[in-house]
């Protein structure tokens, strides 16, 4: 085995080309997502169903409920909802 000699300025070694093709790797994890969700799966459903879900949260709050939400909509840590108020 020859021994390492580290390169000096007047001899760098050459750079090698490395790349990785993941195009037939991401296709093989969709197609494995989109089997595990089944074909029943309705993305708009979904989405409504999140919806409902923040609605009854956000629902019936009392005024120190209401008045914290609004400070978290003002602070950009909430999305505002509707006209701005909770849910009723």
């Amino acid at each position: 085995m020859a021994p390492h000699n580290p390169p000096t300025p007047d001899d760098t070694p050459a750079l090698v080309d490395f790349s990785v093709d993941l195009t037939a790797q991401e296709g093989q994890r969709q197609a494995q997502v989109l089997a595990a969700l089944g074909s029943d799966w309705d993305p708009i459903e979904v989405m409504r169903g999140e919806e409902a879900a923040y609605d009854l949260l956000y629902s019936g709050l009392d005024e120190e409920q209401q008045r914290l939400y609004d400070g978290l909509v003002a602070a950009g840590v909430l999305p505002p909802r509707g006209d701005g108020r909770a849910a009723a």
